[in-house]
């Protein structure tokens, strides 16, 4: 298993931006999150997709696992030409991960269940689609909980033996009950108690598409469309869907990106990689 990898200098993503253009901060990698303020009135788009923008001209920009090495940002602000920023986004190497002994239909659920994991799947995509467009995210992330990091980011998943999608969060073993807070300020927009694979399962939304998402929880402590602040108290960890043991399975998404938490919140001193 293996961690993020090296990531390029984002001078090099500043030096190709005028004086008087839009601020970018981030990394243009995979998993990783660009914040670009510019003007209030700003439109922008990438790849021909727009973008949302809130009022104050500040968006986002995510990159997935298996992003594209070139993608095309245009920035267009009040009363000024386009700007045409193509990005060049760094390539990563994952790892591998083998979990044994899960329920065999964890693994490969049975017929009678596909329906229920259909719509279940279906209402996350709707919980991350809701439109908050206050740019929560303005007031930056920490990390939700305390424990050992035993998943991380982008590593393929070997289940009972079987191949399975990459995992997509962080891995936080803890003991059942340990505090899970809110990673950053934002809306509730989801807090389900019981879905088949991620149990226990929270989505905060922190404004232009970015969500951020708490699986396997034991206790959910907030309820949909309620306002947190980060740090505030959410719920506690536990062993809910498809997991072998307490933990707090942690993710971030940018409209249809998955991205990487570690690269948005600065290391932390009670966080340590275990096996």
């Amino acid at each position: 298993m293996t961690g993020r990898s090296a990531v390029p200098a984002l001078l090099l993503l500043l030096a190709a931006l005028p004086a008087q253009s839009a601020t970018v901060t981030g990394q243009p990698v995979e998993g990783g999150l660009l914040f670009v303020q510019g003007a209030p009135g700003t439109t922008a788009s990438l790849d021909g997709k727009p973008i949302p923008v809130a009022q104050n001209g500040s968006f986002l920009v995510g990159f997935h696992r298996d992003s594209p090495r070139s993608v095309v940002l245009r920035i267009r602000e009040p009363e000024t030409e386009e700007e045409r920023i193509e990005l060049q986004v760094a390539q990563r190497e994952y790892g591998e991960q083998r979990i044994d002994g899960l329920p065999s239909g964890l693994v490969t659920p049975p017929t009678d269940i596909l329906q229920r994991i259909r719509d279940e799947a279906e209402r996350v995509r709707e919980a991350r689609a809701a439109p908050v467009i206050t740019p929560h995210y303005l007031n930056g992330f920490e990390w939700p909980a305390d424990g050992c990091i035993t998943g991380v980011y982008g590593t393929r998943r070997i289940l009972n033996g079987e191949p399975r999608q990459p995992h997509y969060g962080i891995d936080l073993a803890a003991p059942r009950g340990t505090e899970v807070r809110a990673a950053g300020d934002g809306v509730v927009v989801m807090a389900e108690r019981d879905l088949y694979f991620s149990g226990g399962t929270l989505i905060i939304a922190h404004g232009q598409g970015l969500t951020s998402t708490y699986l396997h929880l034991s206790s959910i402590s907030v309820a949909r469309g309620n306002r947190v602040r980060k740090g505030d108290p959410v719920g506690t960890v536990g062993s809910t869907g498809r997991s072998t043991g307490p933990h707090l399975d942690w993710r971030f998404n940018w409209q249809n990106a998955r991205l990487d938490p570690e690269l948005l919140v600065p290391a932390g001193p009670n966080q340590q990689q275990c096996d």
